[in-house]
């Protein structure tokens, strides 16, 4: 069975950083591109960050770029968000997605997701 749980979400202010994990069974991360969602409250979700299966090739929102940053322990078969210089407006849901049909800023691209990890920034 193919799974993926997050962890490692919580309370933060303004300017703090958090490192969200995702440990993925059943598959392994090596064979797939990876990626980050957010949904905040009444908003779609949408793209954080993902990373291709080969070269290492990363992607990042706009709103983003520059605070987090996105990575994989292969040996772990975890996925990581370092997310740094917190906003409130990162407050969110946080979901990993692995396995990409399509493209990788489209939701409905990715075949597997975590259960999500919540996130909240206060002022």
């Amino acid at each position: 069975q193919r799974q993926l749980v997050e962890s490692g979400g919580g309370l933060v202010q303004a300017g703090g950083s958090l490192k969200l994990s995702c440990a993925a069974s059943g598959l392994s991360f090596s064979n797939y591109a990876v990626a980050w969602f957010r949904q905040a409250p009444g908003k779609e979700r949408e793209f954080v960050s993902a990373e291709a299966w080969s070269a290492g090739i990363t992607y990042y929102a706009d709103s983003v770029k520059g605070r987090f940053t996105i990575s994989k322990d292969t040996a772990k078969n975890t996925l990581y968000l370092q997310m740094n210089s917190l906003k409130p407006e990162d407050t969110a849901v946080y979901y990993c997605a692995t396995d990409v049909m399509g493209p990788e800023q489209a939701p409905s691209s990715w075949n597997y997701w975590g259960q999500g990890t919540q996130v909240t920034v206060s002022s």
